[in-house]
């Protein structure tokens, strides 16, 4: 009983320190956008040219679908930093002092994100009650069917997407930004291979799609088994609908369910066997504390310092210090940030990135273009992250806002260091198309290269790290410009691809929100 009693309020006063915060609050805001679009068709779920009439059990599968498709993504960036966060304010050197456990820790930090995740499903859940209570094809109102979907299928996928974002923290690896950009290719596998067997995956979508297709092959023969979710209506409309009742919730159905409850359970176990309980001994990542650790017997010999000798008093005169043209080349200033974002790299990222350069020369333009410059523009993705957020994670905008034309040099500078980074890792097939005179795709080549940093800049400005960056780019690449898609298509690799004109125009927004982000910190605004 004080066990549960602990972990109550350990769950609780966690879930109440995420809530107070922006990033929550825009995550809420997009989910009810989210119950916006599929409410009124944006995003549709579809078998081929059918649809389910607009009753409880349809809205509340679809819009069940729609949460755990988003939140099992983008919920692991959202709940991602629980343990560091413990770690920077010293919360876990406090509870490193108590009886509790390191497996009764994690769990505790698991079951915490999971109420986080489960609280903007219950955000769908409501928007789902209102669309059948305000435009639905068939008005009454089942509130079991309408909210099972959200306790069987939606419940065990954020559980499992809580766990997992505990145990990439107390991986060495894991735990940075190699971490979320890894995250997105493992939950792309683990869906894939669960599709791809039959299993029941962990969005719940083929539990939802076996049975509406069993219901429509029923009634119509001739379907082809074809489902969707869209997030657009390219194309026609389905112009048929049928009437699906729902999932039947036998006890074998909800048993696979539960599955990934004990999958979450047994994931926040396994984390506990990494985590060092905040102890810097047991920390065998932090190599810089091994090389500093004291000698003779771990007692460290701190140097005397020498008596202070008598010196004269006299009147002095300070030399005020002499100030170059513009107080500092704008240059210099570039090649120090250029060199902030490089420093710790080991030898092997320097390698990879040569090697996509060379890769890019000696490719023929269209797959240079189509397939090498994608792997070289993920490359240096960690190198982007971090731009305007590395003052709040090092603590240091006493030094770099102190200082004279913060705002007109720093923040240009930091920008400028970002384009050269996406021009010298691209550069091959910019090289390419301006040898080739192929304007328009040296445009699109080039807008992208703006466009990258300045995303990077202004999604760190406003939210002071550099996960967010990290999720939302490495999704969009990989819905975008690697599978060709052409409103996300920033990289202009395909023809179908929008007016370079329009990212144009978006790079110089993103830019702008980062000014107005800076001022903000500055307090001019």
């Amino acid at each position: 009983m004080r066990h549960a009693r602990v972990l109550y309020h350990l769950v609780r006063a966690d879930f109440l320190e995420r809530a107070r915060r922006y990033s929550f609050l825009l995550t809420l805001g997009f989910a009810v956008y989210l119950a916006f679009c599929a409410g009124t068709g944006r995003i549709v779920l579809r078998l081929d040219d059918y649809r389910g009439v607009l009753n409880s059990a349809w809205l509340g599968s679809t819009m069940t679908l729609v949460g755990t498709a988003f939140l099992s993504i983008a919920g692991f960036y959202i709940v991602k930093g629980a343990l560091l966060r413990d770690e920077q304010t010293r919360v876990g050197q406090i509870l490193a002092t108590t009886p509790m456990s390191r497996s009764f820790y994690t769990v505790a930090k698991a079951v915490s994100n999971c109420a986080v995740l489960a609280s903007m499903m219950g955000v769908l859940a409501g928007a789902a009650l209102l669309l059948q209570i305000t435009g639905a094809e068939d008005p009454h109102i089942h509130l079991g069917t309408l909210l099972a979907p959200f306790v069987w299928v939606g419940l065990p996928a954020m559980a499992f997407t809580a766990a997992l974002p505990v145990l990439f923290e107390t991986l060495p690896l894991l735990r940075g930004g190699v971490g979320n950009v890894v995250y997105f290719f493992v939950w792309g596998i683990i869906f894939g291979v669960s599709i791809d067997n039959q299993f029941d995956d962990v969005t719940g979508f083929s539990v939802l799609a076996r049975n509406m297709q069993a219901v429509l092959k029923r009634i119509d023969p001739t379907y082809k088994n074809g489902i969707s979710l869209t997030l657009s209506t390219n194309g026609p409309p389905a112009h048929k609908v049928f009437l699906w009742s729902g999932v039947h919730w036998t006890p074998q159905v909800i048993l696979h369910r539960l599955l990934w409850v004990v999958a979450a359970l047994g994931i926040a176990l396994l984390a506990a066997l990494f985590f060092p309980r905040f102890d810097p001994a047991r920390e065998s990542w932090n190599w810089n504390r091994k090389s500093q650790a004291p000698k003779n017997g771990g007692v460290e010999e701190l140097p005397v310092a020498p008596a202070p000798a008598t010196l004269p008093v006299s009147a002095g005169h300070l030399t005020p210090i002499a100030r170059s043209h513009g107080e500092m080349r704008f240059a210099h200033l570039v090649g120090s940030e250029l060199r902030l974002m490089l420093k710790g790299r080991r030898w092997w990222w320097y390698v990879g990135a040569v090697g996509l350069l060379v890769a890019q020369l000696a490719s023929p333009t269209a797959e240079a273009r189509a397939g090498v410059l994608l792997a070289a523009w993920l490359w240096p993705v960690l190198l982007w992250s971090p731009m305007g957020s590395q003052e709040s994670r090092h603590a240091t905008q006493s030094l770099i806002f102190s200082s004279p034309r913060a705002l007109y040099r720093q923040l240009p500078a930091l920008w400028t260091a970002g384009v050269l980074v996406a021009f010298l890792t691209g550069g091959g097939v910019g090289l390419r198309l301006l040898l080739s005179s192929d304007w328009p795709a040296l445009a699109a080549w080039a807008t992208a290269a703006l466009f990258i940093p300045s995303l990077a800049l202004a999604l760190g400005t406003w939210s002071g790290s550099s996960k967010f960056f990290e999720g939302l780019y490495t999704v969009w690449w990989y819905m975008g410009p690697l599978h060709h898609t052409p409103g996300l298509d920033f990289m202009g690799v395909t023809p179908q691809s929008p007016s370079t004109a329009w990212y144009l125009l978006a790079a110089a927004g993103l830019l702008a929100a980062s000014y107005l982000g800076r001022r903000v910190r500055l307090g001019y605004a």
